[in-house]
């Protein structure tokens, strides 16, 4: 982590006008749990290139994670109509804002979108695992936990929640919770 912001700084030091090198920089942040940083860091990449749909989805999920999925989700909208065949990592981040807004069925909407782009995408298997444990679908929750450690075998809750960046504790025992639910360990 501190290799990767020493690098970014230094390329933000060459061109200031890096629009990616701040969402970059707002990523790192946020796995480092530095919240305001990121959110300022992801403002300036939006600053800089208006149009920059990852910028919008970058800043979208680290808003999600600091505890503001409304304005996450608003930001992400924005991301897929500036890049409307978005990546899947869009619809990910997108289902979990839904999912931290307890708006559960187009959280299993938008998982199932990703997984229909690309069947093998870890994270829309465990939005699945988390959203149907979440909502006591056990049979289903089971089913997507069984698809996470298909891709992922050595899947492990532990170290999910200790690498996870979510701000708010309740929301991660909740999430902690759910997957244990699902039947992962």
């Amino acid at each position: 982590m501190e290799l990767a912001i020493r690098l970014t700084k230094k390329t933000l030091a060459l061109n200031d006008a890096m629009d990616f090198a701040y969402a970059l920089l707002g990523y790192i942040y946020l796995h480092r749990r530095q919240y305001e940083k990121a959110i300022t860091a992801g403002e300036r990449a939006i600053a800089l290139n208006p149009n920059g749909a990852d910028a919008h989805a970058w800043l979208g999920h680290i808003l999600c994670v600091a505890g503001r999925p409304a304005e996450g989700l608003a930001l992400l909208k924005k991301a897929i109509r500036l890049s409307p065949i978005p990546p899947n990592w869009y619809l990910n981040y997108m289902a979990m804002a839904y999912r931290m807004m307890e708006r559960y069925d187009e959280s299993l909407e938008v998982s199932k979108q990703a997984l229909h782009l690309n069947p093998d995408d870890l994270y829309a298997h465990l939005s699945l695992a988390v959203t149907y444990g979440l909502l006591d679908r056990e049979a289903e929750a089971r089913e997507a936990a069984a698809e996470v450690l298909r891709i992922d075998p050595d899947f492990s809750i532990e170290y999910f929640a200790k690498t996870s960046p979510i701000k708010d504790p309740a929301d991660r025992k909740r999430l902690i919770s759910a997957l244990r639910k699902a039947g992962l360990m």
